[in-house]
């Protein structure tokens, strides 16, 4: 760990970090995982989806932006590589397959709510822990994340369960 002057234990930020370290490797992944569907994706609804999907990415990097930043304010290296990403992340692997639209929705669909998931648990963990901010950081993601999902889902009723 890095010497900083946060009041947080550096047990705490040890801990912490071990936390934000997985979703970060997870956001670089589906940051990856949204241009692909942007490049790839065909069908009625091209534009709207080729659109939507570049939109969540360019909020996925920011997101990756803050929770490796976080990493770094409170002591710990960001290991944001994409050889680190594509080893340690939690997500399935993208179908990279052509695929109809329908299987572009079902495949984000599912990463998005996989990564909903694994950050609204590490919110839980961050704010047991007594690291609020990083909780904070944590529900701002999820809260966004929530939303993207909706707006894939409503692409198609058949996807949304």
């Amino acid at each position: 760990m890095n010497p900083t002057r946060n009041d947080l234990s550096e047990n705490t930020r040890k801990s912490v970090v071990s936390i934000l370290q997985p979703r970060l490797a997870d956001s670089i992944d589906l940051h990856s995982q949204m241009k692909q569907a942007h490049w790839n994706v065909r069908g009625k609804s091209f534009i709207a989806l080729h659109e939507l999907f570049d939109q969540i990415a360019t909020e996925v990097l920011e997101h990756t932006d803050m929770i490796a930043e976080r990493i770094t304010a409170l002591g710990g290296q960001a290991d944001g590589t994409v050889r680190i990403a594509a080893a340690t992340s939690s997500l399935s692997e993208y179908p990279v397959e052509p695929g109809s639209q329908d299987d572009h929705v079902e495949a984000v669909t599912q990463a998005l709510a996989s990564f909903a998931r694994t950050v609204r648990s590490a919110a839980r963990e961050a704010a047991e822990m007594g690291d609020d901010d990083t909780a904070d950081l944590f529900t701002e993601v999820s809260r966004a994340t929530d939303k993207h999902l909706w707006f894939v889902e409503a692409h198609n009723e058949s996807h949304a369960a």
